[in-house]
């Protein structure tokens, strides 16, 4: 397992709490020797303990989504440069992140209600708790769109939190590099983001 241990994460808790916070996870799956990729929310179910999501039914990746099979899931935290003009020793250039790495096994689920109530679910989850949208159980356009995907969960198996926080460091370089990770989690990319919308 890499990064180090001192790297390394297994604080339950504050893994679903990245996942919680960053639900758009990276699906990894393979098939003859071929990995395939799908970036999607991805859900933590309090209850079951599992992860859920939907994939369109037109993806390649859904046929390597069988019963039973192994799936990997990334969610990818906050993350930035670390310049060593932030210390207060002399160090070498790095980068820090918080990501976790959830590994598990594939149940399709094939009921069409439970396949509604997941979406139902999702939303109400990705509305925050100023929900402004309701899903409604009858709602006709869900009616239409739940026969074009696939839903799945996935009973974990193995949980990494992969959290490269300059833990190796003194207590005032610690410190710096979170103000670092603090300072990029607050950057304005309101010029980045209008730049990719031109000419869309």
């Amino acid at each position: 397992m890499y990064p180090p241990p001192h790297h390394q994460i297994r604080d339950r808790e504050k893994m679903i709490s990245v996942i919680k916070h960053f639900p758009l996870g990276m699906l990894v799956t393979a098939a003859n020797e071929r990995p395939f990729v799908t970036h999607m929310p991805v859900i933590y179910n309090e209850g079951s303990g599992k992860l859920v999501a939907h994939i369109d039914a037109s993806n390649p990746q859904v046929k390597t989504l069988v019963n039973g099979r192994e799936a990997t899931v990334i969610f990818r935290g906050p993350d930035t440069y670390i310049s060593p003009s932030v210390y207060t020793t002399e160090q070498l250039p790095t980068w820090n992140y918080i990501i976790v790495h959830i590994s598990g096994t594939i149940q399709l689920i094939e009921d069409e209600e439970a396949v509604k109530q997941t979406l139902i679910d999702m939303t109400r989850f990705l509305e925050g708790s100023e929900q402004k949208y309701v899903l409604e159980a009858h709602n006709p356009k869900m009616q239409r769109l739940v026969n074009y995907i696939r839903a799945f969960e996935i009973t974990i198996t193995n949980w990494e939190g992969k959290f490269k926080l300059s833990q190796d460091k003194n207590e005032a370089d610690f410190h710096n590099a979170r103000n670092a990770l603090l300072k990029k989690s607050k950057e304005d990319l309101s010029g980045f983001i209008n730049s990719m919308y031109n000419d869309l």
